[in-house]
Order: C-alpha cells, then sequence, then structure tokens
C-alpha cells in the first residue's frame, strides 16, 4: 500500500531558512524599542576615549546622556542608527537564531548523542559558531549603525563620521577603503557576538543555552508552564542579566574599534589610528582608564541589553510557535 504523501504528513522541524526570517523579524521588534538605550551606551563608551583622568565629562550618567539627547537632538537623534540597525539585527539574529539548532543537533550527532539532548559544550559551540557567522556577515551594518549613533552635532564624543543615510554610508566607506573598510573590527565582531550566543565562560558566553537552561528548569519543575508568555519573559530576562554582565568589555573595545579614527600607513592603507585589534583596544583603554574604562556604558547597556533580550527571545518563542502551528510542524 503506498505511504500517505509527504504533503499531508506533519514536518518533523523548522528549515533553516525558516527559523533564519523568524528570528530575523523577532530581532527586528526588539531592536526598534532598544535603540535609543543603544545611542546612549554608544557615547558613553566613546566619553573620555584613553584619556587619564580629569577628561571632561559631556555625559554625567546614562539618564544624563538621554536627556541632553532628546534636548539637543530629538527622537530623531534617539533613533539614529535604526535603518542599519535593523538589518543588523536581521542577519545577526537570524543567524543566530536561526543557525543555531541545526549547528547543535548537527554536533550532537557528531559525538553520538541524540539531537534533542540539551549537552553544555555543544550548546556553546553551537551558539560561537552561529554568532560568528551573524555577525561576519552583518559586520558592514553593525559598522555604520555604531558610527551613525555616536555622530552627535550638538554634544560630540569621539570620533564623528557624519553619513547622510545608510547607503552613503557604505557608500562612502568604500570608496575611501575598498572591502577592507567594510569588514573593518570584525574580528571584535566575531569575538563579542560568538561569546554572546554560548555560554558562560566568558562575555557574552551566555544567551541561548542560558535562556534555554531556564527554560527548560522553569517548566521541569513545575514552576512556570512551557507555552507561558511569563516563561518567556523569566527565561529571557536570566539571559539578559547574563549577557550584559559579562559582554561589557568586549562590547566596548568593539564600539571603540568601529569608531577609531584612520590614518595612511607607509603602504597608502587606510589603518585605524588608535587600536590595532580588539586586544590592543582593551590593554590601551586599561593603561588610560582603568578597569572601569571597561564598563562605561554598563548602566545604558543594560538598559538596552535587558529588553533588547527580552523581547528577541520571547517574540522569536512565540512566532516559532504560531508559526508552527500554522503549519503543523512538530
Amino acid at each position: 500500500m503506498a505511504s500517505p504523501s509527504s504533503s499531508s504528513q506533519p514536518k518533523n522541524s523548522l528549515s533553516t531558512a525558516e527559523s533564519f526570517v523568524l528570528g530575523g523579524i523577532a530581532a527586528s521588534i526588539a531592536v526598534t524599542m532598544s535603540n535609543p538605550a543603544e545611542v546612549i551606551k554608544t557615547r558613553l563608551q566613546l566619553q573620555g576615549e584613553l584619556a587619564k583622568g580629569g577628561a571632561v565629562k559631556v555625559y554625567k550618567h546614562a539618564p544624563d546622556a538621554f536627556i541632553k539627547t532628546w534636548k539637543n537632538e530629538g527622537f530623531r537623534g534617539l533613533q539614529r542608527g535604526l535603518g542599519p540597525a535593523y538589518v543588523y539585527q536581521i542577519l545577526l539574529n537570524g543567524s543566530r537564531l536561526g543557525f543555531y539548532e541545526p549547528f547543535r543537533r548537527k554536533m550532537n550527532r557528531l559525538v553520538g548523542r541524540s539531537a534533542e539532548e540539551q549537552i553544555p559544550i555543544t550548546s556553546m559551540l553551537a551558539g560561537a559558531s552561529s554568532g560568528a557567522v551573524g555577525a561576519s556577515l552583518g559586520n558592514p551594518m553593525f559598522l555604520i549603525k555604531a558610527r551613525m549613533q555616536a555622530y552627535s552635532p550638538a554634544l560630540p564624543v569621539g570620533a564623528q563620521h557624519y553619513y547622510k543615510n545608510s547607503f552613503n554610508a557604505l557608500s562612502t566607506i568604500f570608496k575611501a577603503e575598498r572591502f577592507r573598510g567594510l569588514v573593518r573590527g570584525i574580528d571584535a565582531a566575531i569575538l563579542r557576538t560568538s561569546m554572546g550566543s554560548s555560554a558562560s565562560i566568558s562575555s557574552r558566553f551566555v544567551q541561548l543555552p542560558s535562556y534555554n537552561f531556564t527554560k527548560n528548569q522553569l517548566v521541569k519543575n513545575g514552576i512556570l508552564p512551557a507555552n507561558s508568555t511569563w516563561t518567556f519573559l523569566a527565561s529571557s530576562s536570566v539571559s539578559g542579566f547574563c549577557v550584559c554582565v559579562m559582554m561589557q568589555p568586549a562590547d566596548t573595545a568593539l564600539t571603540r574599534m568601529y569608531n577609531q579614527p584612520t590614518t595612511r600607513n607607509a603602504q597608502g592603507k587606510l589603518v585605524g589610528l588608535l587600536y590595532k585589534n580588539p586586544i590592543d583596544c582593551l590593554w590601551k583603554t586599561f593603561k588610560a582608564e582603568g578597569i572601569r574604562g571597561w564598563y562605561k556604558g554598563s548602566t545604558a547597556h543594560f538598559l538596552r541589553i535587558a529588553p533588547h533580550t527580552v523581547f528577541t527571545l520571547t517574540f522569536n518563542d512565540i512566532i516559532l510557535d504560531i508559526y508552527k502551528k500554522a503549519r503543523h510542524i512538530d
């Protein structure tokens, strides 16, 4: 007897393309809400760059930066860089959320374990790998986003790069530096994002594994039901807190690497004027500003990362659940 057609059978899992798109949609919703805090974080990270004590502060703290940006630049100032932020989030989180499960399942099989089993080491490696893919794809967008967010016609801090829009930014950078300019800081981006998608060994080695672990524990111990919005929110909040605590130094290095001014070397190539790589950036920041230099903008960072993580992962779960039900996917 002929077996039922494949079209009448429920699919076992989402395809990588489906996960990518759904993850990107969730991230875009989140970034609209978190972008103002990202603008404030970026400016605080650049304030007093490599200045040894006594530097004049344009912004006293995160609330002061928010108020001054609103008064001098309005809503547009608080949402600087939103355009490239959308594209970046689609590429980054689409990759990070879309490739995470396929990578994890494949790695589980490679070590002879069930694809469904949650193994810390394979979860960490899958998170790091999916994050690296997203960071590489989204690097040009993050570069121009950071520079747009740093730009202020009223109260500038750090190097200032003025671009009319994302297309103008990409064109300007490519004309001046070709492809090299568009991949500037990619080493810092891969380091930061890989850590952000993995486990609690360093910086952002916490997001997806800590989210999944918290969610599984809440459900397993009967604290909250599996498909409750409160379960998603609680798991996302724990994940966001872990990310913020661990990742700040790498995030500061990334912001400064992207925004640093450039100069031509003896070979005529444009190179960073201040830093050679993210490790050099962290070292120079530590020598000039101490450990506090690594953690500039940490309050704004938490105000950004906590809701962003909550919204990204919560909406991702909700959207996935709706999509799976609509498509009859197990």
